[in-house]
């Protein structure tokens, strides 16, 4: 293809997806995804700091760890500082131990990787699938009996000598992975699966909220999630030792006493501040209404999209209920070539889109550790584009 008629594509196929955007978006704020302020915010705040707590004690931080858990339906949930707080302290509390392998998606954002690191494990890096952007459980399953082999009711890398401790599956811009699947592949090579639903707040699979699945799921509340406690996260949990530990460590393993400071473990400073759990109360009363909204965003884009040739609008799977964090564009193979002209185009028109995460594979910094072979990975880092997302649209 000559570079003329190359110019000429890529600025058609951008102007059409421009457009699109613009006419559902309008003059609202392009950004890919801001907070939504319409609540008790201010109120719950004022309250907070007119109480002192404005720290890890106060009211606010049990009435935001009640609250998630009825929504989702945990048993338990433990409130914490950030998503990647939650998901090292999960690694912890779920029995990973350093030199062990977590098997997780390479299409994931960093913190997954890097919370398995902390511990002082191996990231082992597996395929996913075009339908939910998740782990591939037919390729894990094949992957699994090639490599592994169950000594000592341990899953046995025999190429490294690792223990394979974890599956650490992740519900990709809050679709919901294929679960149930993954759930009994990890039965079938004794894996503690540790859900990763930093995204997927409000999203169900079969009628089960994502993160109560595995022995311990999380979920982030950073800025830019469904909801926000401006920097936050959470784990969830049905066993009550494991959420007992979690609290615990979190708030540097300090023995209850009215006045003597004993400390067991080397605890973390954790918990969630009760500012940041007060603006996470406000923002839960919203959370139906933000659901609503970016559903209905969904089909107002589905709509706009629906005669581009060539770009897909990616669609919750079947027999789930997806929070449609982000929005996503899936491009036809043919329009690989025109990815990041398409995405320069979009922001210098204005409109904040984003591809997809490097696939941490091929980052630096983890360029050792283990893989199993990643087309699906590969090729949909080529194609995805996230687009503006906000519940303040629609």
């Amino acid at each position: 293809m000559n570079q003329h008629k190359k110019l000429s594509e890529h600025r058609a196929i951008s102007g059409e997806i421009i457009t699109a955007i613009r006419k559902v978006v309008g003059m609202y704020s392009t950004n890919l995804h801001e907070p939504v302020f319409e609540g008790n915010e201010w109120h719950y705040l004022k309250d907070c700091l007119d109480s002192g707590f404005v720290s890890s004690a106060g009211q606010y931080v049990e009435k935001f760890e009640q609250k998630i858990a009825e929504f989702t339906g945990s048993k338990y949930a433990i409130a914490l500082v950030n998503g990647t707080s939650a998901l090292h302290l999960a690694m912890i509390v779920g029995g990973v131990k350093s030199g062990d392998e977590v098997i997780m998606p390479s299409l994931t954002f960093v913190a997954t990787a890097n919370a398995v690191s902390y511990t002082g494990a191996i990231p082992h890096f597996v395929d996913v699938n075009q339908l939910d952007l998740g782990i591939d459980a037919v390729k894990l399953r094949q992957y699994l009996n090639e490599i592994t082999v169950i000594k000592n009711g341990n899953c046995l890398n025999r190429k490294t000598g690792r223990i394979i401790r974890a599956l650490l599956p992740m519900h990709v811009f809050g679709h919901p992975c294929n679960i149930l699947e993954l759930l009994a592949i990890a039965d079938e090579f004794h894996l503690t699966v540790i859900e990763d639903a930093a995204e997927s707040l409000g999203s169900f699979y079969n009628e089960k909220h994502t993160g109560t699945f595995g022995k311990i799921g999380i979920i982030s509340f950073n800025g830019n999630k469904t909801i926000t406690t401006g920097g936050g996260g959470v784990i969830l949990t049905d066993d009550r030792e494991i959420a007992y530990q979690a609290k615990y460590l979190s708030t540097t393993a300090k023995q209850p006493h009215a006045f003597s400071y004993m400390h067991t473990d080397i605890g973390f400073n954790y918990r969630m501040p009760n500012l940041n759990a007060a603006l996470g109360c406000a923002q839960l009363e919203k959370l139906p209404y933000f659901l609503n909204s970016k559903r209905r965003l969904f089909n107002l884009y589905f709509d706009a999209f629906f005669k581009v040739e060539n770009v897909l609008l990616f669609q919750e799977p079947i027999h789930c209920r997806s929070n449609y964090w982000l929005q996503t564009l899936l491009l036809d193979e043919e329009l690989v070539p025109y990815h990041e002209d398409i995405i320069i185009s979009c922001i210098n028109s204005g409109i904040n889109v984003r591809p997809v995460w490097t696939p941490l594979h091929l980052l630096p910094i983890f360029a050792d550790s283990p893989a199993a072979s990643l087309p699906v990975t590969i090729n949909l880092a080529k194609r995805l584009i996230n687009i503006p997302s906000s519940a303040g649209i629609s």
